[in-house]
């Protein structure tokens, strides 16, 4: 099972969606800002891509005294139709700085120094600790996890529902008739399928071993689904 620190680095370095939330001046509300680009240094700082004429930008070029503390907010969402398609949620709170450097292509870098960070997902909810969260690595198929994930919905939807054999006793809790196998979550770890109908839950089907690549992946499916088929 990736823990809480992977699966937030893995949210932050993939493809969901995300705001920058920065506190207005004389303490009015949060302006919401949409970054270009994240990355994560070396030291686990969170750099972000935003318009160099930024009011978030032009707040951390001159902070209020004792700091800019600024939040990014990550939600992913499920690249396939399915009910319930937020798959989680993550939150990153630190102090916000320009990077030094002039402005490229109209753009300026920002950095988040993760004070504090929290997951909540299909996991569970966990608090991250900064040196867990620097330490960690991404997923390594989170780059193709959405194709991957449709691919195996619109051309492999009746080996994924017969997943369900491997359900036991959970099985009784579907019926063959109105329910769907959706492909949902993909790690290197195994496949989460979301079993819909009459009742709606998830089953995870680990794979023998965590995979490190797309020739490893394609092994661990093919025992998955072999499995299945017996």
């Amino acid at each position: 099972m990736p823990s809480a620190a992977e699966r937030t680095r893995t949210l932050v370095q993939g493809t969901c969606s995300s705001v920058l939330l920065v506190p207005g001046p004389d303490g009015a509300g949060p302006g919401q800002y949409t970054p270009a680009t994240r990355t994560v240094g070396p030291d686990g700082g969170v750099l972000l891509v935003l318009p160099a004429g930024s009011p978030a930008v032009r707040a951390a070029t001159r902070p209020p005294e004792g700091g800019l503390t600024a939040v990014l907010e990550l939600t992913d969402v499920a690249p396939v139709s399915v009910p319930h398609r937020i798959r989680g949620r993550a939150w990153l709170s630190g102090p916000l700085t320009v990077e030094p450097g002039p402005s490229e292509d109209g753009r300026r870098v920002v950095r988040l120094t993760v004070d504090e960070a929290f997951v909540d997902d299909l996991w569970g909810a966990d608090e991250v600790a900064p040196e867990d969260f620097a330490a960690a690595v991404p997923d390594p198929l989170t780059e193709h996890e959405a194709e991957l994930l449709q691919h195996l919905h619109s051309a492999h939807s009746a080996e994924v529902g017969t997943l369900r054999g491997l359900l036991g006793e959970r099985s009784g809790a579907l019926t063959a008739a109105g329910t769907a196998a959706v492909p949902v979550g993909l790690d290197r770890y195994g496949l989460r399928v979301r079993f819909t109908g009459v009742q709606c839950f998830d089953a995870r089907f680990d794979f023998p071993e965590p995979v490190r690549s797309m020739s490893e992946l394609r092994r661990a499916m093919h025992t998955l689904f072999d499995a299945a088929s017996r």
